[in-house]
């Protein structure tokens, strides 16, 4: 099944890029896209290794794991939410998504789609207006905090 892409044009250089994507992931990321949604989410963001939400009565849910990370180059984390929104417990049969950080450009791919079986069409085709919505918000925040 074909990776999934999207790429944006950021106005910083690839290591700032990067400690913003991956430091400050909780600022940019877009609220809706949580398993809590936008009113109930009270934190999301990455710690130890580990991409995660915090919902309602501080119930956390931790939906990916850092496979791979190479300041102000490449970022590499499985997305253990599957097709149904259930929570996929091993990396091995969950997506995956990589980030890599270049002069003025993020660029997604999300790959691994076959490992939800039938369903993995339409769970990739669910995410094609998701990367480029939430990269858009990370450019939008990049550039808000390359003012500072």
């Amino acid at each position: 099944m074909d990776e999934l892409t999207a790429q944006v044009e950021v106005g910083v250089g690839p290591d700032v890029a990067f400690r913003l994507f991956t430091d400050e992931f909780g600022d940019w990321w877009p609220r809706e896209f949580s398993w809590s949604g936008a009113d109930l989410l009270e934190d999301i963001g990455l710690m130890a290794g580990v991409l995660y939400e915090v919902g309602p009565n501080g119930l956390q849910w931790d939906w990916g794991r850092v496979l791979a990370s190479e300041p102000g180059r490449r970022f590499r984390f499985s997305w253990q939410i599957g097709p149904d929104r259930v929570p996929i417990p091993r990396t091995e049969d969950a997506t995956e998504v990589e980030v890599t950080f270049t002069a003025g450009l993020v660029h997604v791919t999300h790959r691994g789609w076959e490992r939800h079986g039938d369903a993995g069409a339409d769970y990739r085709n669910s995410f094609t207006e998701v990367w480029p919505h939430a990269l858009g918000r990370f450019a939008k925040y990049a550039a808000a905090r390359a003012k500072v």
